[in-house]
């Protein structure tokens, strides 16, 4: 929930305390005593893996099977998953926001689906951080997703009046007043004491319980309104204080409440990171994020987490959507690459309005259907996740830029990205610090579990150097590890196009036109605002042609008429390969 933003509510807590004690096992001595001595925040998730994948009010089982089947193969190291708690009833997204218990139980799922969801991303590799709301309750009262009857400053097991701050009025603008922003309430929300150790208690026992089911970290929900040390104290709370701890915080010029305050307790999110990659991408040059970072003013970077949209700032159009096409994937491109802060990735639905839930009470029958538009899964960026594992820490090389919208950069001698955002294409020479070898091009194909590769391919020659044409606003990617030997998979010399001739027999009703949308640039990006008309001079057979680089691509038809309503054809995704240079020509039938 974002601060100053319209996010609607929270929602907090677990179990009954003899259900997580037994859980959790004995009490450490910070919970008998209270706050124990300061200890080293764990500044960035562990391990090689610190990309998240955020899939935001996903079912917990839609969750489980993308771990399984995206999630670990791609090499995202966690999964951010909605908050699990009880909240109030409803079909906005910002129902989630509004806690009524700490039991799990919502439209997401039951304690046993969490449980299940857990163990099969872990199984699979890939850890599980919490959406956790722990500064407020609700803003009235009702029955809550788990049957729980509640008012306003009473929530039966957890709080009562007492328990709650005594500023019962909105913050509304006044963001100047520390007690303001901190001790009144959040668009009405009942707000927390958390300096009680009593509230402070009951927190820990939720986030606990997580913990014992096997939750890796947590992203702490607009922390602004809570006081650093009381966050503090409710982590030194935990059976484990070190867990990964990343909160929202908006910088505000003049506000009275920092972000960097809270970096004694972990990572907290730079949202300056994600407007001004708005603003330079959509109105500025990429030439300028040559030192992009802490020399911006940002936090540091080892305790930065970034991102390119989230579910707030998507909405309220402060950052970057889906609905940006070909611009919100190379943004995502380019901070998978960029070596400042812990990188998110957001993975939604297709919103009408601010307050739309998600389809199908967030159950996912297939990417790309019902809405679910399923960033995290785009070839182009996820695999960039494995371009990020690759390069880890590696410093930046040879830079370049055409003092405009084409950049390219390297991370040390492991890895190499050129992002052309001009409306034209780039051919250039680029100068790497790469081994010599021929490397897959992770924007147009796949690396293959033999060493080839299903899509272009790059010689790097002795002197570091591969000559590639870029078309506008796009990509290239190579790193170490990612190898196009050729025999294997479906190598390219990377410089030819394939004119590809989309072509669907579909009937349609009076306004209603026929496109076709995919997983790259050329297609889209899976953005319905960016799909390819076709010409409905055949009907009821509809057909354009589409210049593709060799690689292979997945892609769908879709329906529009000029109000802007979309209509998805069904089943799973189709899929065309295509080598360079000729032309292929692709016959379909509108799938109902």
């Amino acid at each position: 929930m974002a601060t100053r933003h319209r996010s609607g509510s929270r929602r907090i807590r677990a179990f009954a305390r003899s259900v997580a004690a037994l859980a959790t096992g004995a009490l450490s001595l910070s919970l008998v005593t209270g706050v124990a001595a300061p200890e080293q925040a764990q500044a960035a998730p562990s391990g090689d893996k610190k990309v998240t994948a955020v899939l935001f009010e996903w079912q917990f089982d839609s969750v489980a099977r993308e771990c399984v089947n995206t999630l670990g193969p791609e090499g995202y190291g966690y999964v951010q998953v909605s908050p699990p708690n009880e909240r109030i009833q409803g079909s906005a997204w910002w129902t989630a926001y509004q806690p009524v218990s700490y039991r799990i139980g919502n439209r997401l799922g039951t304690d046993a689906d969490f449980r299940e969801m857990v163990t099969a991303c872990n199984n699979a590799g890939v850890d599980v951080i919490v959406d956790a709301v722990i500064n407020h309750m609700t803003s009235g009262s009702g029955t809550g997703t788990a049957g729980t009857v509640y008012s306003k400053y009473n929530y039966p097991g957890h709080y009562q009046d007492q328990d709650f701050h005594g500023c019962r009025r909105d913050i509304g603008t006044n963001y100047g007043d520390r007690y303001n922003v901190q001790e009144c309430e959040l668009v009405g929300l009942a707000d927390l004491n958390t300096s009680s150790e009593y509230v402070r208690s009951e927190i820990a026992e939720y986030l606990n319980y997580l913990i014992s089911l096997g939750v890796d970290g947590f992203r702490v929900d607009a922390v602004k309104h809570i006081a650093t040390n009381d966050l503090r104290a409710i982590k030194n709370k935990l059976t484990n204080p070190n867990i990964y701890w990343v909160q929202e915080a908006i910088y505000g010029a003049g506000e009275a409440v920092s972000p960097s305050e809270y970096l004694q307790n972990g990572d907290v999110q730079e949202f300056r990171y994600a407007t001004d990659l708005k603003r330079i991408f959509t109105g500025e040059n990429l030439a300028y994020l040559s030192n992009f970072g802490e020399s911006w003013g940002y936090m540091a970077s080892g305790q930065s987490g970034t991102f390119v949209a989230n579910h707030d700032t998507e909405r309220n159009g402060s950052t970057l959507s889906y609905k940006d096409g070909a611009t919100y994937t190379l943004a995502n491109v380019f901070m998978l690459a960029w070596p400042y802060g812990t990188p998110s990735v957001h993975s939604g639905y297709e919103f009408s309005n601010n307050d739309a839930g998600p389809p199908n009470n967030g159950h996912v029958n297939a990417c790309y259907q019902d809405g679910w538009r399923c960033q995290h899964a785009w070839s182009q960026i996820a695999n960039m996740v494995g371009f990020r594992n690759a390069v880890g820490d590696a410093a930046v090389t040879n830079w370049w830029s055409n003092g405009g919208d084409a950049i390219a950069f390297g991370r040390g001698s492991a890895g190499y990205v050129a992002i052309n955002h001009e409306n034209s294409s780039l051919t250039r020479t680029f100068q790497t610090s790469l081994p010599a070898g021929t490397y897959c091009d992770v924007q147009h194909g796949e690396p293959t579990a033999d060493g080839g590769c299903t899509g272009t391919t790059y010689t790097v020659n002795s002197a570091g150097q591969f000559t590639a044409t870029i078309g506008a606003h796009d990509a290239v990617a190579l790193y170490v590890g990612a190898t196009g030997n050729p025999g294997s998979g479906n190598p390219d010399s990377g410089t030819g196009t394939t004119a590809a001739s989309f072509g669907v027999n579909a009937t349609t009703t009076w306004g209603q036109n026929v496109y076709v949308v995919g997983n790259h640039p050329s297609l889209g990006s899976w953005s319905p605002a960016g799909a390819v008309a076709l010409s409905s001079s055949t009907y009821p057979v509809w057909r354009q042609t589409v210049s593709l680089p060799a690689g292979t691509y997945e892609y769908k038809y879709i329906k529009k008429d000029a109000a802007g309503n979309v209509v998805w054809e069904s089943g799973a995704n189709r899929s065309v390969t295509v080598t360079s240079g000729g032309t292929i020509t692709l016959n379909d039938t509108w799938r109902s």
